[in-house]
C-alpha cells in the first residue's frame, strides 16, 4: 500500500546553505583586526597547548573493539576492525597518529573525516583521515548527504555516507559541527594582536615609540630616521647609548606596559583559551592557581568533564558508520579510561583494599589493574574474600531463630536431668 503521506515532507535543508535556519560562522577578520583561522590560531601558544594535551591524551588511550554475551563483555580481537583502531588503520600511520590528527581536526575545525576503504566482500580494510578544509556536505535531491572532496589536484571526488566516517562537533543540526576557533575567534583574535604587539615591543628596542626633534629644518628626514632604526632598533640594541649632534632630541610619546595592562591582559588570554576548549590552566603551563591538594582533582575533573564527551563522541560515529547491522548492538567500540581516572597510590591502594575486603575484587584483578603479572588461580589469585563478620540478614535472621531454638532444647534437657529442688520454709 502506498504511503499516504509521501511527499508532503521535504528533505532537511543543506547543511552548506542553511543548516536548518542556524546562524553560521566562518574564520576570518576578529575585532581586534586579526584575522583568524585554523593557521593563525595554533601558532598561538595556548592554543596548540591545548589542541596537543586533548588530542594526544585521546590518542594515548587503549582503543578496542568489545562484543556484549551472555556472560558480559569481552575483547573482540578476532574481528577486523580490533587491529585497525587498536593498532594499524592503514599502512602509513598508526592507530595513536589517527587518533591524534582526528582530535586536532575537531578541535580547530569542528569536523573529522576518514575515508572507509572496503574489499570486495564488503569488509573495512583501511581508514585514512581526510583533510576537513578540503570537504562539502551536501544533499541530493532525494535529501540523502553526499560528502565531496577535492584532492590537491584539484579533483573533485564525490562520496557516499557509507564511505566516510564523520564526526562531528558541536553543532545545532546534527550533521555539522562548529569549529572552536570561528566562534570565538574575537577571543583568539585579542591573543594573537597582544602576542603581536608584545614582539614589535621588543623589536623597536624594548623602548616606546618616540619623536626626534631637530631646532633646524632636516633635509633628508627618511635616511635619518632609517640610520636611527638601524643603530638603535630591535631588541639586540636596548640600552645603546644614543649620541646625538646638532641640538637633537629624542622624546617617548608611548604608554608604559604596565599602565596599558599589557601583562594581565596576556595573562586573561591564557584562561581565556583554556575556558573554550575546558582545558585546566596547569596543563598548559600555567601554575599560578595549581596548588599540590587541588592539581590531581584537576586532572581528574579534567579526564571527566573534557575527555570523555570527546570519547563518547568518538565511539557513538564510530560505532554507527563501521558496523553493520547485523553487528550493530553485538558488537561495539570502547576507550579504556582506567588509566585517568588513577588517584595517587596511596588512594588506589586504600580503594583496592576496600574492594578486596568486600568481596567484588580479586588479587588477579587488582594487579590486572597494575600491570602486574596474575597470581595462578590454584594459589588463590582469582578468589573471592569478605569480612567473616559480614553476613547476609536472611542468613542472621536464620541463625538467631537456630540459636533460640538450640537453647530452648537445651534447657528443656536440663530441666528433665536436674529437677528444680524445693526450698525449704
Amino acid at each position: 500500500m502506498k504511503n499516504p503521506f509521501t511527499g508532503l515532507f521535504r528533505a532537511r535543508d543543506k547543511p552548506k546553505d542553511s543548516v536548518s535556519a542556524a546562524p553560521t560562522f566562518f574564520f576570518g577578520m576578529s575585532g581586534s583586526g586579526k584575522p583568524v583561522n585554523a593557521q593563525s590560531a595554533i601558532q598561538l601558544s595556548t592554543v596548540y597547548a591545548c589542541v596537543r594535551v586533548i588530542s594526544e591524551t585521546v590518542a594515548s588511550l587503549p582503543l578496542g573493539v568489545y562484543e556484549a554475551t551472555d556472560d558480559g563483555s569481552q575483547k573482540a580481537t578476532d574481528h577486523s576492525l580490533y587491529f585497525l583502531l587498536h593498532d594499524e588503520p592503514n599502512s602509513e600511520m598508526t592507530s595513536f597518529v589517527l587518533r591524534e590528527v582526528m582530535l586536532a581536526h575537531l578541535l580547530l575545525y569542528g569536523n573529522s573525516y576518514c575515508q572507509i576503504l572496503r574489499s570486495g566482500r564488503n569488509q573495512i580494510t583501511e581508514l585514512y583521515p581526510l583533510l576537513p578544509d578540503h570537504m562539502e556536505v551536501d544533499r541530493d535531491k532525494n535529501g540523502t548527504l553526499t560528502y565531496t572532496y577535492s584532492t590537491s589536484t584539484g579533483q573533485r571526488v564525490i562520496m557516499a555516507p557509507e564511505e566516510v566516517l564523520h564526526i562531528p562537533g558541536l553543532g545545532f543540526d546534527g550533521v555539522m559541527g562548529y569549529s572552536p576557533i570561528a566562534l570565538e575567534r574575537n577571543a583568539i583574535g585579542l591573543g594573537i594582536a597582544s602576542e603581536e604587539y608584545g614582539s614589535k615591543f621588543f623589536s623597536n628596542g624594548a623602548r616606546p615609540s618616540g619623536i626626534l626633534t631637530h631646532p633646524n629644518t632636516v633635509k633628508n628626514p627618511a635616511a635619518l630616521r632609517e640610520s636611527w632604526n638601524s643603530i638603535y632598533g630591535g631588541s639586540g640594541n636596548a640600552n645603546r647609548v644614543a649620541i646625538l649632534e646638532e641640538g637633537m632630541r629624542f622624546e617617548p610619546i608611548a604608554i608604559p606596559n604596565n599602565e596599558a595592562q599589557f601583562l594581565e591582559t596576556r595573562k586573561f588570554q591564557v584562561d581565556e583559551i583554556c575556558r573554550i576548549f575546558r582545558v585546566p590552566p596547569h596543563l598548559v603551563g600555567d601554575l599560578e592557581h595549581a596548588t599540590f591538594s587541588n592539581i590531581e582533582h584537576q586532572s581528574i575533573d579534567f579526564a571527566v568533564h573534557t575527555i570523555r564527551p570527546w570519547l563518547v563522541r568518538i565511539e557513538q560515529s564510530m560505532n554507527r558508520a563501521l558496523f553493520s547491522d547485523e553487528e550493530k548492538g553485538r558488537f561495539y567500540v570502547q576507550f579504556n579510561i582506567d588509566g585517568l581516572m588513577r588517584g595517587d597510590y596511596k588512594s588506589r591502594m586504600e580503594g583496592y583494599a576496600i574492594a578486596r575486603q568486600n568481596g567484588w575484587m580479586s588479587a588477579n584483578d587488582i594487579r590486572a589493574l597494575e600491570n602486574q603479572n596474575p597470581i595462578p588461580s590454584e594459589e588463590g589469585g582469582d578468589a573471592y574474600l569478605v569480612n567473616g563478620n559480614m553476613i547476609s540478614i536472611l542468613t542472621a535472621m536464620r541463625q538467631g531463630a537456630d540459636e533460640a531454638s538450640a537453647g530452648t532444647e537445651t534447657q528443656s534437657s536440663q530441666q528433665q536431668n536436674n529437677p528444680e529442688r524445693r526450698r525449704n520454709p
